[in-house]
């Protein structure tokens, strides 16, 4: 093959110019209006202007940027012709150079519109992926920090940065001190992640995408982002839709990783939900960060002396536990124990300012203090309707709660259901277990079962269908229950799930006792766990049937119920019996949204008053 010809190397080198885009072509606009401005200016000496080539370069010059010049020429003959063609050559460069300037902030505004722009933040909140969560988890930030003067949550997902934008408006109408950033990206991408500078993130929230196997996405990116360039110095937190890919989700994430099964999560808090009616929203305040937070605090006033000073020390506070220095959490130490230096203090408050020592003494009316132990457990009947991934979680989890003797009915017509009760009634080592496959809406069938005679009934979303469709029939089988139960005038404790959270507001008029709606719960955990990760080894101990839990006891078991008291005298009843009391509920207000009657983490000074059917919310151990 021959030799490229100059030609051909010339236009090489002219198109590889071109290529590098709009910086080129004013470069080349530029070129060329030199040449014309030289170029006129040395016709115009040529024709004998006059004005010598420093005046005539000038003259040349203006007539290519502004075509009104020529009017003002009085020049005749070569020299009004050379300035003409000199003022259409500028008026051709001139549209060329506005062309070009045009399409290029048009390129620069589509690039920006990509999100591919590196983001310059320091000490920000990454999350990565999208999905209902995000609405949830942005919100709960935005709380979070709004003390903050300006708090930053940069997200990456594979989505139009612009539409990302603009539901996070419709959703989230007010975002207060913080502000979102969004990048378009694989979020299981090394270099897509790189956008949002990780690096130098405080945290990093992986959410549940919307895959068919979302686990493995999720490895992916934990993958992507502790092992990408030089590694992760945040805390990574994320939470796997299968127990089973729990191992392989932690080895991905590494230390830097807290990853939380969310099935197990989910079924551990429907078996304690549906044991104890209010226990939900206890954990809901709990967790999101509206009402009372869990902190951590360290007291150095408080060193060598026993935890029962602690647990009156603070009016606004409330004394959970002890985060030791070896990094070993607590829940309801004894009382009679030390703090020791180097340990830190759990605490329940409305926020980190309200956490103040009390110097002076805590009043406590011994007169009022009653010590009625608790009734043994007795044995209970328990009604699950519906059936999906989590099911066999609640039934092992409830066998390790109920009574000997306890019976749980399970009724579904999902297709699984027959063979896993078959695999699961063998192992169950405290409980009985039935099964019968039938139409959970079908009214006929609610009342044959007479829902009435049960301690706990669980109304759980079919895996089996769409979200919405499941919603729709655990809808209406809540509303059956309602319905059954106005007629009979009677209360059923109800425990219901929502899989999706649009659906909560309308899943309330069922006045079911507690609704448990999955992804906010598991959103409002990662949240909480990303703001400061020791909480993980805290709600890993409260929802764990061993160790300490919360409970809702009768308040007549610790004060004379009718007579007016405070709540260093509660708390001091229940140090008594070994547990740590952390709230009160009022029974007449047990329907009354949002609370429900629940007052967690109360001013211990103020007085009120308990009555028959209010309760006591403790942990203990049972």
């Amino acid at each position: 093959m021959s030799e490229p010809t100059f030609k051909q190397r010339a236009r090489y080198w002219f198109d590889n110019t071109m290529s590098k885009g709009t910086k080129a072509l004013i470069g080349w606009l530029t070129v060329i209006t030199l040449a014309l401005t030289a170029i006129g200016a040395l016709f115009l000496v040529i024709v004998n202007d006059g004005d010598g080539f420093g005046g005539t370069l000038w003259k040349s010059f203006i007539h290519i940027l502004d075509a009104g010049t020529i009017t003002g020429d009085d020049a005749g003959g070569p020299a009004m012709v050379v300035m003409f063609i000199t003022t259409i050559g500028g008026l051709v460069i001139l549209s060329s150079l506005v062309g070009v300037l045009t399409t290029g902030l048009d390129a620069k505004l589509e690039d920006l519109r990509k999100g591919r722009s590196f983001v310059v933040e320091k000490d920000h909140t990454v999350i990565l992926g999208w999905s209902d969560q995000v609405f949830i988890v942005i919100s709960e930030l935005v709380e979070a920090n709004e003390s903050e003067k300006r708090a930053v949550i940069a997200i990456l997902a594979d989505r139009d940065k612009v539409e990302m934008e603009d539901e996070i408006r419709s959703k989230i109408a007010d975002l207060k001190s913080t502000h979102v950033v969004c990048r378009t990206g694989d979020p299981a991408d090394p270099d897509s992640i790189a956008l949002v500078n990780p690096g130098q993130a405080k945290s990093v929230i992986v959410l549940t995408s919307a895959e068919d196997d979302p686990d493995a996405q999720l490895v992916r990116s934990l993958l992507a982002v502790t092992q990408g360039g030089d590694g992760i110095k945040c805390h990574v937190v994320g939470a796997v839709a299968e127990g089973r890919n729990l191992p392989a989700a932690r080895l991905a994430g590494g230390r830097a990783a807290h990853i939380v099964d969310a099935n197990d999560l989910m079924a551990r808090l429907m078996v304690q939900t549906c044991r104890q009616s209010g226990l939900s929203v206890v954990y809901t305040d709990l967790l999101d960060f509206g009402g009372d937070e869990i902190y951590m605090v360290e007291e150095p006033g408080l060193f060598g002396r026993p935890l029962s000073q602690a647990l009156h020390s603070y009016r606004t506070s409330s004394f959970i536990g002890v985060l030791t220095k070896e990094g070993r959490c607590i829940i309801n130490p004894p009382s009679s124990a030390s703090l020791q230096p180097g340990d830190k203090l759990i605490l329940i408050a409305a926020d980190d300012s309200a956490i103040v020592l009390d110097g002076s003494r805590p009043v406590i009316d011994e007169s009022v203090i009653v010590a009625r132990t608790d009734a043994g457990n007795r044995p209970e009947r328990t009604l699950m309707l519906g059936w999906n991934a989590m099911s066999r979680m609640i039934l092992e989890q409830l066998d390790q709660y109920v009574a000997p003797g306890s019976v749980t009915d399970v009724v579904t017509d999902h297709p699984d259901a027959p063979e896993a009760i078959r695999k699961i009634g063998p192992t169950m080592r405290v409980q009985g277990l039935n099964f019968k496959e039938d139409d959970t809406t079908d009214r006929v069938l609610l009342e044959s079962l007479n829902p009435g005679s049960y301690n706990h009934i669980i109304a759980l979303c079919s895996d089996d269908v769409a979200p919405q469709l499941a919603d729709s029939k655990t809808l209406v089988t809540l509303l059956h229950l309602r319905d059954m139960a106005q007629r009979g005038n009677t209360r059923f404790k109800v425990v219901s799930e929502m899989a999706d959270d649009r659906n909560r507001t309308l899943a309330q008029v069922t006045q079911a006792d507690d609704f448990i709606v999955s992804d906010k719960l598991i959103s409002l955990l990662l949240t909480q766990t990303a703001e400061n990760p020791q909480l993980s080894q805290v709600f890993a101990q409260l929802f764990s049937p061993e160790g300490s839990e919360i409970y809702l006891k009768p308040a007549e078991h610790y004060v004379r119920p009718g007579v007016p008291v405070n709540f260093y005298t509660v708390a001091e009843s229940a140090r008594r019996r070994g547990e740590t009391a952390i709230g009160y509920r009022v029974a007449a207000l047990a329907k009354q949204a949002p609370n429900y009657g629940v007052q967690l983490n109360p001013d211990k000074g103020l007085q009120f008053m308990l009555q028959p059917g209010d309760k006591v919310i403790v942990l203990a151990e049972d």
